[in-house]
């Protein structure tokens, strides 16, 4: 594309959007282009709709101009799948940001609702508790603004037993076919009308009664997981991206679609819970507490979440400023805390004498200052047990829970206690911290820390042998190793902190080569991005959705080439 033709598209653009709304300023498109833990690359423009129909009229400016487009919702992504990889597209790069379309409509009194692109998982969980329900995922994202169509498009998992990965057959989307022709698709199960734009402003305006509801439209969750987590014996993870069982259209579609809405399930909440901390220094307990549990138990577990003594200690400190700011703050401001420490690192980084990533810098050297927010008894634990493993129960659960682990523990070694609400709290809060922990650390410590390597891997259910132990070879490359995950599920999260100077990608390849020996597959759930390689069945399930390759190309390690060359 010449410079003209690069003005005349983003002219267009800018007549559908506004010239506020049509970035095309390198400093101003930086955070759209730039993803949080990894990934950055190019853009002609970053376009930001305001309605469905001027996000559809954008789309056909692009694919009239042959241009790539690349749908970005809250940009929280940690493999960099809704940011641009470097410059070395054959095509430039417009990224289409969803942030303005926010919009959710409560259906079926309750029992499912329907979704805009913008949509936030804390904005849906705050609008189902007027039912007493709630969403498919609570934990974390929802704190950071991640979206509802991130989740579905991603395979997103979450820490919640009973619910599964995000799922659903009932989507809104548009697609290319292999002549590059593009269509509207309404397998919404809600009758919208025939023409492109009239759907899409009936979906965003809500224009549709009861009886336009389709009640046998298709699946809004996976129905299977309960049972299928219960498998203990299986020779198969419980869950990963990369599983066909879990691809339907925009589920897991990984912006190879641009998909306008979703229709999910809602939950319904529990009357009553109760949160079990458990200790041991043997791996062995806590495989026999995850089999039983699964095997024997009437109530599954609201959420099983592992963590490490090490991913404890620098959560303890790195993770503590998201922590306080949860607790004091409340979730309804975490969304506007994450832009604003976006806009002080933006504006210190012109800044010559001031360091690089400042606002982790300040407020972790302000933090230590402060009382230490664990309680007691969970320091306790962590001088006593390598092994930290937090158990959710609800209502009839918690008598199951409570009798079984008194009996467990008489004869082990570890042990437990019930939380009251303050531990409860902090147990989880802090479980939460331990997911950002590593990328603090790294920017607090960037003389000594060369990256992250950070890998999100599910597990054969029936491995015993869950806890890693590196040769050292491979060991000696980093400065700490954190483990934590959803223990239940057999999904881990191992972030390794690598020293100065080594070659993280290398390292990075040596461990998914024993994770391959081991069975594991990876990503578990928070998509191949551009950090892993789509195996054969997502690479297929990728070709079939986008054809000429135009949508979000190069995911995956796949081409970046137009119709896949």
């Amino acid at each position: 594309m010449n410079s003209n033709e690069s003005a005349v598209l983003i002219k267009k653009l800018q007549e559908i959007v506004g010239t506020k709304n049509t970035l095309t300023n390198p400093a101003r498109t930086l955070p759209y282009r730039q993803g949080i833990r990894f990934g950055e690359g190019d853009a002609l423009a970053v376009v930001l709709p305001g309605t469905l129909v001027e996000q559809w009229q954008v789309l056909k400016a692009c694919v009239e101009a042959d241009v790539i487009v690349i749908t970005q919702s809250a940009n929280t992504g940690l493999t960099g799948g809704s940011t641009p990889d470097g410059n070395d597209y054959d095509r430039p790069v417009v990224i289409v940001s969803t942030r303005r379309l926010d919009g959710i409509k409560v259906i079926e009194n309750g029992e499912q609702v329907v979704c805009l692109p913008g949509s936030t998982l804390f904005r849906l969980e705050k609008e189902l508790k007027k039912y007493h329900r709630g969403p498919h995922s609570v934990i974390g994202s929802s704190c950071i603004g991640a979206s509802v169509m991130g989740g579905v498009c991603n395979n997103s998992g979450g820490a919640l037993i009973q619910r599964g990965p995000a799922y659903t057959q009932m989507a809104v989307f548009a697609q290319l076919d292999a002549q590059g022709q593009l269509h509207l698709v309404n397998h919404l199960g809600i009758e919208l009308g025939d023409e492109p734009e009239t759907i899409l402003q009936n979906l965003q305006n809500h224009t549709y009664t009861d009886k336009d509801i389709k009640r046998d439209a298709g699946l809004g969750h996976d129905h299977h997981y309960c049972e299928h987590v219960r498998e203990v014996d299986a020779d198969t993870p419980a869950r990963f991206n990369a599983d066909p069982a879990r691809h339907y259209e925009a589920s897991g579609s990984a912006g190879r679609l641009m998909v306008f809405a979703v229709r999910l399930d809602t939950f319904p909440l529990e009357k009553k819970s109760a949160v079990f901390y458990i200790g041991t220094n043997d791996i062995n307990e806590l495989n026999g507490i995850r089999r039983h549990i699964l095997g024997q138990f009437k109530t599954l577990p609201v959420s099983g979440e592992y963590i490490h003594r090490v991913a404890f200690d620098i959560a303890a400190v790195y993770g503590k400023p998201t922590f306080l700011a949860i607790k004091k703050l409340g979730t309804d401001m975490m969304p506007r805390m994450f832009v604003f420490k976006n806009f002080v690192d933006r504006v210190t980084a012109k800044i010559p004498f001031f360091p690089k990533n400042f606002s982790d810098r300040f407020s972790i050297f302000a933090c230590k200052f402060l009382p230490n927010h664990l309680p007691k008894s969970m320091r306790d634990y962590r001088d006593r047990y390598e092994h930290h493993l937090i158990l959710k129960m609800a209502d009839d659960g918690i008598a199951e829970a409570e009798a079984f682990l008194k009996d467990y523990f008489q004869n082990k070694n570890g042990n437990y206690f019930l939380c009251n609400e303050k531990e409860a709290e902090a147990a989880m809060l802090h479980r939460f911290a331990a997911a950002g922990a590593a990328t603090a650390y790294r920017n607090v410590h960037s003389k000594t820390v060369e990256n992250i390597v950070a890998l999100d891997i599910a597990l054969r259910r029936n491995d015993t042998d869950w806890f890693e132990t590196l040769p050292e070879n491979i060991d000696q490359n980093f400065i700490y190793k954190m483990y934590y995950g959803h223990f239940f599920c057999y999904v881990f999260h191992q972030d390794y902190i690598a020293k100065k100077g080594v070659d993280c990608d290398k390292v990075k390849e040596e461990i998914l080569a024993l994770l391959d020996q081991r069975g594991a597959q990876y990503p578990a759930e928070h998509n191949v991005g551009h950090l892993y390689h789509a195996n054969e069945d997502l690479k297929k399930f990728y070709q079939e959705l986008d054809p000429t390759n135009s949508l979000n190309p190069g995911i995956g390690k796949t081409s970046k080439k137009k119709n896949w060359a």
